[in-house]
C-alpha cells in the first residue's frame, strides 16, 4: 500500500490573514512540501496539471524534476497529466525523460480535465473530451511498447517510422494511472490495457466512486489481466488534523468556507458526513481513512489533499508531520488481512522484473 499527497496547485487567498501567496512562493513550497513527504515516509508526490489561473501548475514534469534531484525515494507522479490537450508525442517525451534522470521513481495520471476554456486555447473541443482521451492514450501506448510507430488518427497528424525519444527507462515504460471523477468510459480504458484507475474520492459521497471502481474492477478480469479483487486501484482523500477535534474544526473552518472548489457551499458538517474529508483528531482520520477499504476492497494507493484552500505553507508541514505520526497506524491498518494475491502497487524496479520473468518465460515457451 502507498501513501502519498497530491496537490491541485491552486494559488489561492488565505482567509485568515487576506495575504495571497505570489506564484514564486507556491511554487517553492511545493517543492518543500515534496520533500518533507519523504522525510515522514511517504511513498509518493504528486502534482496536477492546469493551464488556468488561479493554478500554477502548467509544467509537472519540470517541477517533478527539479523534486526527483532533492530527493531520493519519493515517487514522483501527476495529477494529473491531460491526455486530451497535450500532444502524446510530447508527452511519451517528457516522461521518458523525467523517468531517466528519476532512476524510475516516476509513474503518471492521465485524465480529461473539466475546465472548459482550455480545449480551446489547445486546438481542441471539450466535446470530444472522451474520444480524445481514448485515441491519445492508444497513440501514447503504442509510443512507449513499440520503436517505430506509423499511426493514423482523427485528432493529429499522421506518423511515419516514427520513434519516439528518449525510449523509456530499461525499456519498460512509467506505470499509467488513468483517473476519473465520473467517467465510465476512462474506467473501461484503464481496465483494457491493465492501468491503475485512479477515483478522485474528494466531492461526491463514497456510493458515486463505488460504483465507477466496481465496473473497473469487473473489466479489469474480463479482459484477462487477472481476478477483480487484484485490479490497481488508487483513491484520493484529503483531511485537516490537530491534537483536538474541535481545534481541528475551528482553525480549518474558514479555509473550507472560502475554498475556490467547495465554499459557499454545504457546511463543513455535512461535506464531512457526506464524502472521504476528515476535520478532526487524528484518531478520526485514521479510523476515518481506514473504513476506506471497507467501501472499496483492498487498494494499491491512497493519496491525500493536503495544501489546498489558501492554508499556508507552515500549516501544511505542520499537518504532514501529524500525518507521519500516524502513518505506521495506517500501513498496519491496511496490511491487516490483506489477503496475500492482492499486488501491490506498481514500481519501476516491479515492472522490470515483470517482463524479466515474461521473457524468461516466453524463452522457455520457445525451446519446448
Amino acid at each position: 500500500m502507498q501513501f502519498g499527497i497530491f496537490s491541485v496547485s491552486d494559488i489561492t487567498t488565505d482567509p485568515t490573514t487576506g495575504r495571497t501567496p505570489s506564484e514564486n512562493e507556491r511554487i517553492k513550497a511545493i517543492v518543500e512540501i515534496a520533500k518533507k513527504a519523504e522525510d515522514i515516509g511517504l511513498d509518493v508526490f504528486a502534482i496536477g496539471e492546469h493551464h488556468n489561473e488561479p493554478f500554477f501548475s502548467s509544467s509537472p514534469t519540470t517541477t517533478l524534476a527539479y523534486i526527483a534531484a532533492q530527493t531520493r525515494r519519493l515517487q514522483l507522479s501527476t495529477a494529473t497529466t491531460l491526455i486530451t490537450t497535450n500532444d502524446p508525442v510530447k508527452i511519451a517525451e517528457d516522461f521518458a525523460m523525467l523517468q531517466h534522470l528519476a532512476d524510475g521513481r516516476v509513474d503518471l495520471m492521465l485524465g480529461r480535465g473539466n475546465t472548459g476554456p482550455v480545449y480551446p486555447w489547445f486546438g481542441q473541443d471539450i466535446r470530444q473530451g472522451i474520444p480524445l482521451a481514448i485515441e491519445n492514450y492508444h497513440l501514447l501506448h503504442r509510443l512507449w511498447t513499440e520503436h517505430v510507430v506509423d499511426w493514423e488518427g482523427r485528432f493529429r497528424t499522421p506518423l511515419t517510422s516514427f520513434t519516439s525519444t528518449p525510449r523509456p527507462l530499461d525499456g519498460v515504460a512509467p506505470f499509467v494511472w488513468h483517473g476519473s471523477i465520473r467517467s465510465p468510459e476512462i474506467a473501461e480504458q484503464a481496465a483494457y490495457y491493465g492501468d491503475g484507475f485512479f477515483a478522485n474520492n474528494i466531492f461526491w459521497p463514497k456510493e458515486h466512486f463505488q460504483r465507477l471502481i466496481t465496473f473497473y474492477r469487473e473489466r479489469f478480469e474480463h479482459y484477462g489481466h487477472g481476478k477483480s479483487h487484484q485490479a490497481i486501484v488508487g483513491l484520493g482523500g484529503q483531511f485537516f488534523i490537530r491534537p483536538r477535534s474541535q481545534d481541528a474544526v475551528r482553525e480549518f473552518r474558514p479555509y473550507f468556507d472560502n475554498a475556490p472548489v467547495y465554499g459557499h457551499g454545504p457546511s463543513l458538517e455535512d461535506f464531512t458526513s457526506q464524502t472521504p474529508l476528515t476535520v478532526g483528531s487524528p484518531a478520526e482520520f485514521v479510523d476515518k481513512t481506514l473504513s476506506f477499504r471497507e467501501s472499496f476492497g483492498d487498494y494499491q494507493r491512497q493519496l491525500f489533499l493536503v495544501d489546498h484552500a489558501g492554508l499556508p505553507l507552515k500549516v501544511v508541514l505542520e499537518q504532514l508531520d501529524l500525518l507521519g505520526e500516524v502513518l505506521p497506524e495506517l500501513r498496519e491498518g491496511f496490511a491487516q488481512g490483506r489477503p496475500a494475491d492482492v499486488p501491490d502497487a506498481p514500481t519501476h524496479a516491479s515492472l522490470v522484473a515483470g517482463r524479466q520473468e515474461s521473457d524468461e518465460v516466453g524463452k522457455v515457451e520457445v525451446r519446448s
